[in-house]
């Protein structure tokens, strides 16, 4: 990559998962950053869900409000999620130096993609980035609660836990670098049979199980399972900070969309 020329990822989907207009959409990321309170707990890393704001906002703010002490500190995010358009081999790291929200550019962390993209199991695919909004939708609260930082966003195709882990590990004694996992939970049960799903995902998620995690259970599991394998090798806690659904926030409660929030720490 030439890091001389300035190449723009654009969003894909301002105006549809969230506001596209500037202001609108500050006012709404910090109306949830408003409603929740800080765990008071130091994050590692974090699992936010990534559906349209209205359905997954409120869930969302429960973990980024955490990042607002620490604005000074975290310089550089790892972020990952699922692929949700393109199906490919590994992980997939963007072409682009600059991805861009209606709040302004974030500058990616170039010479780190470029070491990335030296493990077999990375490559640039910018078709994987183009329309995914799995990462996208991360985008504007990191904006709001860090204020400027590097951005390393990979989106995980098909992958094995160990293979992810090894891309997180790569960062993992800065403590300037924040790596977050974008993942929803069930989708499309009745409320009761969600609520049910849901809360074995999460107590998988507590007790570093991965193992008992289905591609049912979590759209992002590939990124979740190997977050999960590298917090099981470092020995981190897992504190849940919201679980809920589409039909808590603003969904019919016949066919939800499962989503939660979970902060790894020391």
């Amino acid at each position: 990559m030439n890091t001389a020329q300035i190449s723009v990822r654009q969003p894909a989907v301002a105006g549809m998962f969230y506001p596209d207009n500037p202001t609108e959409l500050h006012e709404q990321i910090n109306e949830y950053l408003q409603a929740v309170e800080p765990s008071g707990q130091t994050p590692r890393a974090l699992v936010v869900p990534h559906a349209g704001y209205i359905y997954s906002g409120p869930i969302a703010a429960s973990a980024f409000i955490n990042l607002r002490p620490l604005r000074d500190t975290i310089k550089r995010v790892v972020l990952l999620g699922p692929s949700h358009r393109v199906g490919f081999r590994g992980l997939a790291a963007p072409t682009a130096n600059v991805f861009s929200t209606p709040l302004g550019n974030i500058p990616l962390d170039v010479d780190s993609l470029n070491k990335l993209c030296t493990l077999p199991q990375v490559q640039q695919l910018d078709a994987a980035h183009a329309q995914e909004h799995s990462l996208e939708v991360q985008l504007p609260f990191l904006q709001e609660v860090l204020g400027e930082f590097y951005l390393v966003p990979l989106v995980v195709g098909d992958s094995r836990p160990e293979e992810v882990a090894q891309v997180m590990e790569a960062f993992w004694h800065d403590p300037a670098t924040l790596i977050v996992v974008s993942s929803d939970l069930s989708h499309y049960h009745d409320y009761a049979s969600a609520q049910q799903m849901d809360s074995e995902t999460c107590t998988a998620i507590e007790t570093l199980k991965p193992e008992a995690i289905s591609h049912d259970n979590a759209c992002g599991r590939n990124p979740l399972l190997g977050l999960l394998a590298l917090a099981r090798h470092h020995d981190l806690k897992v504190s849940t900070l919201d679980l809920r659904n589409s039909g808590d926030t603003a969904g019919d409660k016949n066919r939800v969309v499962g989503y939660g929030a979970w902060l790894f720490s020391d």
